[in-house]
This record gives structure tokens, C-alpha cells and sequence, in this order.
């Protein structure tokens, strides 16, 4: 099958999914509480017991918000997946004239245009609360195509999570498990300098920490962000070249 008419596939299956997307309109309502709830949880409860120095807790926190908002938007991909798994769609769609590689990619592609629309209410929402950007707007959209390549990435370790246990309660809190290690111990929410040694050593190579690092120096300043932001493409580059094939076998297996 040649390249032109993979994307053509791709497209259907990506336009597919978002026609679904807007046909459940109290999952797009509910998919943007949590996030909401996650910003005025940590900006108006816990933010005043933490240091982060000359920059304001809200300038601090949204960088790391919006980067864990991308984490959960990624989460939907392996949910997804295991819910056609289950309903036989997938069966249905394997005995279509089309490239198999089209479910996967059009899967991937139409959450991260759901992506793309969740992070604009996030910093929305930031702006509403005082999130403050400082840097010039190519720095901005450079910060959130980062976010975005780390949320695509993810949607990835998603679908092969989901493709491997083919169950959706499974997959939701197998999905979970391997989350919320990354972003709590990471520097979305907290400097690094203030936790423990062991866990700090781990909060700084996370690659969480360095999409925070960078997406925060790029909209507010601080550090350079050059360094975070190259150590995090070459984590996402190896993260995509293991997770692409992995979801693919699963693909194939399911």
C-alpha cells in the first residue's frame, strides 16, 4: 500500500474518532474538570506552602498543569483502543481494504487534536488565575509544540499499555500506575531541591521534569531552556522508536 493511501486511511480514522469525540459532549465537558480542578486545587490550597523562590507559585505550577494535562489527554488513546478491541471494531475494521497501521495512527492523530483543545482551555484557565507568560510569542508556541510531541508520545505508551491488557478497567488503572509516578515525582508541582535524595535523583531525569523545565523556561524565563528541551526531544525520539513497534506487535496480536 502506498504512502498517499495510508494518510488517506490515517485521515478516516482520525476524522472517525473525533466525530465520536463530539458526538459525547459530557465527555468533553468532564475530560476538562479534572485539570481545572487540579489548578485551583494546588494554586489556592497547597500553593502557599510552597517556596519556589522569585517566581510566583501560579507562574510555577501552570508549566507543570498543562505538561500533566497532555499525560491524562494521552491516557484516552489505550482507553480507546480497548473499548474498539472489545466491541469488535477492530475485528471489523481488519476485514476493510485498508492500511492496518491507519488505526493506530489515526487513533494517535485524533487525540492530539483533542489535545490540542484541551491545552488551549488550560492556559485559558492559567490566565484566568494569574499564570502570567513573559517570553516572546515564538518562545510561547515553541513551549506548547513541545507539549503537544510529549503528549503524542505518550499516546503511544498509551495504546500499547491498552493493546496489551485489552481491557478498559484494566487499562484505565494500569494507565494510572505508571502516571502518577512520573508527574508527582517530577518538578511540575514542587522544585526538585526540596525532596529527598533518591528522589531526586530520579525527579531529574524524568522526562516530565525536563518538558516542565523547558516549557517553564520558555514561558516565564528562569534557566535556560535549551538544555531541558533537547534532553527531552532525545527522550521522546527513544520513547517513540520503542513504544511505535511495541504497539504495533500488539496491534497485530490482538
Amino acid at each position: 500500500m502506498t504512502p498517499v493511501a495510508v494518510l488517506q486511511d490515517t485521515q478516516v480514522m482520525a476524522t472517525r474518532q473525533l466525530r465520536r469525540t463530539l458526538r459525547r459532549p459530557t465527555y468533553i465537558v468532564f475530560s476538562f474538570v479534572q485539570p481545572v480542578i487540579f489548578v485551583l486545587l494546588f494554586r489556592y490550597i497547597f500553593g502557599g506552602a510552597i517556596d519556589t523562590g522569585p517566581v510566583s507559585y501560579v507562574n510555577f505550577l501552570m508549566p507543570g498543569i498543562i505538561v500533566q494535562t497532555a499525560i491524562f489527554g494521552a491516557l484516552v488513546t489505550g482507553l480507546g483502543l480497548t473499548e474498539d478491541l472489545g466491541t469488535g471494531m477492530v475485528d471489523r475494521l481488519r476485514s476493510l481494504p485498508m492500511a492496518r497501521s491507519a488505526v493506530l495512527l489515526g487513533r494517535t492523530a485524533a487525540d492530539l487534536v483533542t489535545n490540542v483543545l484541551t491545552l488551549l482551555v488550560m492556559a485559558a484557565v492559567g490566565l484566568l488565575v494569574g499564570f502570567r507568560p513573559s517570553q516572546p510569542a515564538w518562545q510561547l508556541a515553541a513551549a506548547f509544540l513541545l507539549v503537544l510531541a510529549f503528549s503524542y508520545v505518550f499516546s503511544w505508551i498509551s495504546a500499547w499499555v491498552g493493546l496489551s491488557v485489552r481491557n478498559p478497567e484494566t487499562a484505565q488503572s494500569a494507565g494510572f500506575i505508571w502516571v502518577f509516578p512520573l508527574t508527582f515525582a517530577s518538578s511540575a508541582f514542587v522544585p526538585t531541591d526540596s525532596m529527598p535524595g533518591p528522589v531526586r535523583a530520579f525527579a531529574e531525569v524524568n522526562p516530565v521534569t525536563l518538558v516542565v523545565d523547558a516549557v517553564r523556561g520558555l514561558t516565564v524565563g528562569g534557566p535556560s531552556p535549551a538544555t531541558p528541551a533537547l534532553q527531552a526531544l532525545a527522550w521522546l525520539a527513544a520513547l517513540l522508536l520503542v513504544f511505535v513497534p511495541l504497539s504495533v506487535r500488539a496491534f497485530r496480536r490482538a
